[in-house]
């Protein structure tokens, strides 16, 4: 069964809409298109936004339903924007791109209307330059897509710029989401849906403002209908129009680890629960974890799939041979799935082709298709195993409860009893329970086939990652370093630098990406051991040559221990963060230095040895100093122990990076006697 904890998300992800009281409008705002006052070239921006190269005005969003040319529903929505720009690193505002969808069948998404200028202030009157008919383009970006592209005139620093157009679509299970922020600070962004009774939907908000709601309008609309004689009637529909609104929205501004920005924007969206039409009655579509698992279980390009596996049967004899053993055979078979089919780089929920057969034959497959061949697989040598939906960090977090739309991509499950491991085949250097960092996104729906049900299972990858360099070095009187290096890693650092290895033209172009930004790096006698092992950590050692790393000034030289490997700046940056920290998984970085230094020179000046520690556990950054005789010591060590950090840990995080880029930039003083 699905865990309890569903619930919870369900409830705290409605906190974020507050229904408006006593003290919020009773309408949303309007504009009218073409009317600009003066007073709105004054715009600044304010607070934290302050250096913004622009603000949005308003956006404003009204969405409603009307019957097509077939005779069904389509999905209308009208947006209607207004920027004014500060400066010209905005300028780009002016370049509206809008992708329409069409599956190939006969149904699509078209634009039917659109307009826009541009407003400068002269004199203090009001100028307009509107858009031509030729700045106006289509294009197409592949099978499934085309872009409707313009462009605004005459734009200049404290210009304002306003468009509006209709979009019409013939998909009406899942509704584009209407975002309230944006990456510069909003005044005022609103969004209006009217949806016939016909029609249920369940709403998707997140981000980390709330966003305010207004008491629904129930009234009634008229539409032209079909009839079974293929004439038009008039039928007036009870209609509830939903009401969003959101006032200055601070910018939202990207920040290392994350998964996707789109994550933390505040939103809203609508899946289609159920629809009720007099004639068909009601119809549930996904409004249960049970009922989503048995439509994709039905689905061709899913569970029919899964079912097509004679091909697979056949094969598997050759793969496990005479093994008995599960866990070994359940090695054996991934290893051969990730080491002979080849990705196309596409996340996919489903298959593209009919059975597996045909991926077997071609080869290639995307993520769907090759991890359901490795079910298959499974499958036919008699283990357990259960495919996981997952959605990939670029799509963003699966909110938690039944929305089938948000999955975009399936790995495997498997082992016996307790003892059971995730498995994703689309890279050869994965292993078992290491998956590809973009799957990296918490949780998957491990669905269980025989009970056509799905319980929630972790995805977190709880080991480090670890990197650990060590360079032993003897300096030179001419200020030159020469010695050794050894680089060992394991996990996601490995696999990292195994595809980069394994990809490379040949080693010496491999050498050259890997002295890239190490400036006065010259490197002899590579050595990499374990690449095509994945099960083993990654070993690399060389002999280098380092100039160009140390400064002088009359008799005394300054040298940055670090050298290549130090954290040059705090990738936290924001004052305060609404939104997690996420790191995808654990990683300790360390970093050793042993240097042999002239019998005539003596250490002037060495940094003061520190440690600083997370609170709870969370992570710790060391650094120390030794000597011994002519010989410094040195070791740096950085270990963030959390695959996540709430906005509440973002302080402390902050200032463990700012202790890190302070104490890795402090130089060593030699002086010469």
């Amino acid at each position: 069964m699905i865990k309890k904890l569903n619930l919870i998300l369900i409830a705290l992800l409605f906190l974020k809409i507050e229904v408006s009281a006593q003290k919020t409008p009773e309408k949303l705002l309007t504009f009218k298109y073409g009317k600009v006052n003066p007073e709105e070239f004054e715009t600044k921006a304010h607070g934290a936004d302050s250096a913004a190269a622009a603000v949005k005005l308003f956006e404003v969003g009204n969405a409603h339903f009307e019957v097509g040319p077939s005779g069904t529903f389509v999905y209308v929505l009208e947006r209607h924007v207004r920027y004014k720009i500060i400066n010209k690193q905005a300028y780009d505002l002016a370049n509206v791109e809008v992708r329409l969808y069409r599956d190939g069948q006969g149904s699509e998404e078209k634009m039917d209307f659109i307009n826009g200028a541009t407003y400068n202030l002269k004199d203090g009157k009001v100028e307009t330059s509107k858009m031509n008919n030729d700045a106006k383009f289509t294009s197409r970006l592949d099978d499934k897509h085309i872009v409707k592209k313009f462009t605004l005139p005459n734009i200049k620093e404290g210009s304002i710029i306003e468009y509006r157009y209709r979009t019409k679509s013939d998909f009406t299970f899942r509704l584009d989401d209407w975002y309230f922020q944006d990456r510069y600070p909003t005044r005022y962004s609103s969004f209006s849906i009217i949806v016939p009774d016909y029609y249920i939907y369940k709403i998707n908000a997140g981000g980390y403002i709330n966003i305010n709601q207004l008491k629904p309008i129930s009234s009634t609309s008229n539409y032209s209908i079909p009839n079974a004689t293929s004439r038009t009637e008039n039928v007036s529909i009870s209609t509830v129009e939903s009401q969003y609104y959101v006032e200055d929205a601070p910018a939202i501004k990207s920040e290392s680890y994350i998964t996707t920005l789109y994550d933390y924007i505040s939103k809203i969206g609508f899946e289609l629960n159920a629809t009720n039409f007099p004639n068909t009655g009601y119809k549930a579509y996904t409004s249960t974890w049970p009922k989503i698992v048995k439509e994709m279980m039905d689905h061709e390009s899913f569970g029919g799939f899964i079912r097509k596996n004679s091909a697979s049967k056949a094969l598997v004899k050759e793969i496990i041979k005479q093994e008995t053993d599960p866990e070994a055979k359940t090695n054996l078979i991934f290893n051969y799935v990730k080491n002979n089919l080849k990705w196309d780089n596409k996340y996919r929920v489903y298959t593209e082709a009919s059975n597996q057969k045909a991926i077997l034959e071609k080869k290639s497959g995307n993520s769907a298709e090759i991890n359901l061949v490795l079910l298959g697989l499974l499958d036919a040598a008699g283990l357990e195993c259960y495919p996981v939906l997952v959605s990939t960090r670029e799509n963003g977090t699966h909110p938690g409860y039944p929305l089938a739309t948000k999955f975009n991509s399936v790995i495997v499950m498997a082992g016996n009893g307790e003892k059971k491991y995730l498995l994703d085949a689309v890279d050869k250097n994965n292993v078992k329970d290491l998956l590809s960092y973009e799957n990296l996104n918490h949780k998957g729906l491990k669905i269980d086939r025989t009970a056509v049900d799905g319980e929630w299972v972790s995805t977190d990858n709880t080991l480090a990652s670890k990197t650990s360099v060590f360079y032993n070095l003897v300096l030179d009187k001419e200020n030159k370093l020469k010695g050794t290096l050894s680089v060992s890693k394991n996990n996601y650092d490995a696999v990292e630098t195994r595809n980069s290895y394994q990809t490379a033209t040949n080693e010496e172009e491999f050498l050259k990406g890997y002295k890239l930004n190490k400036p006065g790096l010259e490197i002899s006698n590579f050595k990499i051991d374990n690449v095509n092992n994945p099960d083993e950590a990654l070993i690399e050692s060389m002999d280098v040559t380092i100039e160009d790393n140390i400064e002088t000034a009359g008799n005394l030289s300054y040298f940055t221990p670090l050298l290549f490997e130090r954290v040059k700046q705090n990738p936290f940056s924001l004052e305060e963060r609404n939104f997690p920290v996420d790191f995808a998984h654990p990683n300790e970085h360390s970093y050793r230095l042993s240097i042999e230094f002239p019998e005539d020179y003596k250490l002037d000046q060495i940094p003061k040895n520190e440690r600083f520690k997370l609170p709870d556990d969370g992570g710790t950054f060391s650094i120390l100093y030794t000597v011994e005789g002519n010989r410094l010591n040195m070791v740096s060590k950085i270990s963030i122990l959390k695959t996540t950090y709430s906005p509440d840990e973002y302080y402390n995080l902050k200032e463990l990076y700012k202790n890190i880029v302070r104490k890795q930039a402090e130089q060593i003083v030699f002086k010469k006697s």
